[in-house]
């Protein structure tokens, strides 16, 4: 089924947006090496920026109220571009994450427009498509950026990949700037007294928001405690070189681009709800397997399967959080989850560092797998369906529309 141009161009953007969004933890085993670290040091270039992203997702959110989709695109290719060259530039850790960080406000300010605009620009029946397919070029982002990591680790150096990438970013964000502003299906400006505004932005928090808050945040602890230390467990207690770990870790969202679409066809054959429990599901049997696998081919193996399930998430999640706020308020549905993804990855890595430094990188996987088990048992209290007075909300967990 074909898609209007609008929703191509919103996917490239998630595309670059993504490029650079696992490189600086894929190569925290580098930082160790190159800047005498240690594990509790290193993992601050993993919770710093994530701490940054945290604060810049509410006045995202406002942004986005404010601004037209096309601005903010091309303000987070912009930023994004700008502060990859900072990065490629540095060479003292406290400037590495400063640039990092910067880096990472480009993604609130994409995001959270973005996956409104796009819940928007496509029928409530076509939603999880479209999110499937937002989220495969999200993750073929991510995947072009550490494989190209692992390249340049073996010829010219880590900081090329920054800087290779940076000028096609910032290429996008003007042809983004020029490009024709899309039609929405929803009313996307209201203008609001402080007091309607004010009881609109509480009336987004429902019992099944805040609910679904909570399965995201036990969830992203998992999640992001394996990606940050997953190199790193890869070149300690493996023993493979840099440049091979980061190839290993990159092949992932090569596999969660089947993920993403495979789930977006999913998605409109299950409910969400129950799709989304069915890849939490899948991600804590593999890490199970990847815990325990001694040969090398067969821990790729399983961790690639890992990552299939952990990037298929994405489209119930968002189609989830599409279907469970009000259109009008949407952007401050989206600003909450992100946030709520935010503060536990600026949380969570240091967490997890202090556990390997009290085991062993091992403990990683059980630590990830019990958060993950938490997440799936808070799902199940989720609401079947919410439903709201704004008409292009009416919209329950499985897809259908209530008149």
């Amino acid at each position: 089924m074909a898609f209007e141009k609008p929703v191509w161009v919103l996917c490239v953007t998630h595309m670059f947006i993504d490029v650079y969004s696992l490189i600086h933890v894929a190569l925290i085993p580098v930082y160790i090496r190159e800047f005498n670290l240690g594990l509790l040091e290193a993992s601050l270039v993993a919770t710093v920026p994530s701490l940054v992203q945290l604060l810049m997702n509410i006045p995202s959110g406002l942004l986005a109220n404010h601004l037209n989709a096309k601005q903010l695109l091309s303000v987070s290719m912009i930023i994004e571009g700008v502060s990859a060259l900072f990065v490629s530039q540095t060479n003292n850790f406290w400037l590495l994450i400063l640039a990092v960080s910067m880096m990472k406000i480009s993604s609130p300010v994409y995001h959270v427009s973005g996956l409104s605009q796009l819940s928007r620009l496509v029928s409530p029946e076509r939603t999880s498509r479209s999110v499937g397919l937002h989220g495969a070029f999200g993750s073929l982002g991510s995947a072009m950026g550490v494989v190209s990591l692992a390249f340049f680790l073996s010829s010219l150096g880590w900081r090329w990949t920054y800087l290779a990438w940076a000028f096609p970013i910032i290429a996008w964000g003007f042809i983004a700037s020029i490009s024709s502003q899309p039609e929405t299906r929803a009313l996307e400006k209201q203008h609001l007294g402080k007091k309607d505004r004010l009881s609109a932005v509480l009336a987004t928090f429902s019992a099944g928001l805040v609910i679904f808050i909570v399965v995201i945040g036990l969830r992203e602890v998992g999640i992001t405690s394996i990606s940050t230390f997953m190199t790193t467990y890869l070149v300690r207690m493996r023993g493979l070189p840099e440049a091979t770990a980061s190839l290993i870790f990159g092949l992932g969202p090569f596999i969660g681009i089947v993920g993403s679409l495979n789930s977006g066809y999913l998605g409109e054959k299950l409910n969400p709800r129950r799709a989304l429990g069915v890849t939490i599901i899948g991600c804590v049997m593999s890490l199970s397997l990847v815990a325990v696998c001694s040969q090398l081919y067969l821990l790729t193996i399983v961790y690639l399967l890992y990552r299939f399930f952990s990037d298929s998430v994405w489209v119930p999640i968002n189609t989830i959080v599409a279907h469970i706020t009000p259109g009008r308020q949407r952007e401050f549905g989206y600003s909450a989850y992100l946030f709520t993804e935010g503060l536990v990855m600026s949380v969570a890595p240091i967490a997890a560092a202090k556990v390997i430094e009290l085991s062993s990188i091992w403990y990683i996987f059980p630590f990830s797998i019990v958060f993950l088990a938490m997440s799936l048992a808070v799902l199940q209290i989720l609401p079947r369906s919410t439903r709201h007075g704004n008409p292009d909300s009416m919209v329950d967990l499985g897809g259908r529309i209530h008149l």
